[in-house]
């Protein structure tokens, strides 16, 4: 058995529990033997992630959900394999219900042809579709689900107490999730999600890439005015070849960093 590594109380991140990069963060929120997966990766990932479950003495009878915060195959390629072999139902939100179901493609970034990406996307049956202020219970512990578009039409956050696991919200750069027009991106939206995270008293934002943080107003405020910028700007992207705080994490993982008010093993 491997030793647990939980970033919080009940919040298990695989990347941080594995000590290298496997993909996006999935983070494994526990209540002694319950526990759920909040978005799983691409589908090669899955065995991997599974196995790490295993080693940490979860039973895997007792996966309550498998959560997708939103539909881009980067998130959710897995999801099928995953239901298959853990039998646990898959939540998502309404308006990822018709890509997850039908396989999109192209709404879901697995095919882009003019950056040569052809992806699989394996259908998935949601079995509950979940909405803002909604609360899924894992034991005794309780996500608020919010409903975040701007990234995409379907992105989710979850509140647990002061941690706010925040998908692809904003990064610990300032940076956030890709703005195109293709998968539902909608910066109106987005600026709005923005302002209610900092508006919020949560304290840590807990990322669908890259390391955790502390919540930082003067972050979130420098992102919201160059968010806003980008509403009369046509020169904003989302093809960069390269992003820096990658290589940050794959050395901080390394090193075996972890947020800076780490808590006691639980």
């Amino acid at each position: 058995m491997l030793e647990r590594h939980p970033v919080f109380p009940g919040v298990i991140e695989m990347n941080y529990q594995a000590g290298w990069r496997i993909g996006c963060n999935v983070y494994l929120v526990y209540d002694d033997r319950d526990w759920a997966l909040i978005d799983i990766g691409y589908e090669e990932s899955v065995d991997e992630i599974i196995e790490l479950v295993r080693q940490l003495d979860f039973p895997l009878s007792q996966c309550q959900a498998l959560i997708a915060t939103h539909a881009d195959v980067d998130h959710i390629q897995g999801l099928a394999k995953a239901k298959a072999i853990l039998k646990a139902p898959v939540l998502a939100h309404p308006k990822a219900v018709p890509s997850l179901e039908s396989g999109d493609r192209i709404k879901t970034f697995a095919e882009i042809e003019a950056q040569n990406v052809h992806l699989e996307m394996p259908i998935v049956k949601v079995d509950r579709a979940i909405v803002d202020g909604d609360m899924i219970t894992i034991g005794n512990r309780a996500l608020e689900v919010w409903l975040t578009p701007g990234h995409t039409d379907s992105q989710l956050a979850f509140r647990m107490g002061n941690l706010l696991l925040s998908g692809d919200n904003i990064y610990r750069d300032g940076s956030v999730g890709a703005i195109d027009a293709h998968h539902g991106s909608d910066i109106p939206s987005f600026i709005t999600s923005l302002e209610r995270i900092a508006a919020s008293d949560v304290e840590w934002l807990l990322p669908s890439h890259g390391p955790i943080f502390k919540k930082d107003d003067r972050l979130l405020a420098a992102t919201i005015a160059r968010l806003k910028g980008y509403l009369t700007l046509a020169d904003f992207g989302t093809c960069s070849p390269h992003w820096p705080l990658m290589d940050e994490w794959d050395r901080e993982l390394a090193e075996g960093t972890f947020p800076e008010a780490k808590p006691q093993q639980a």
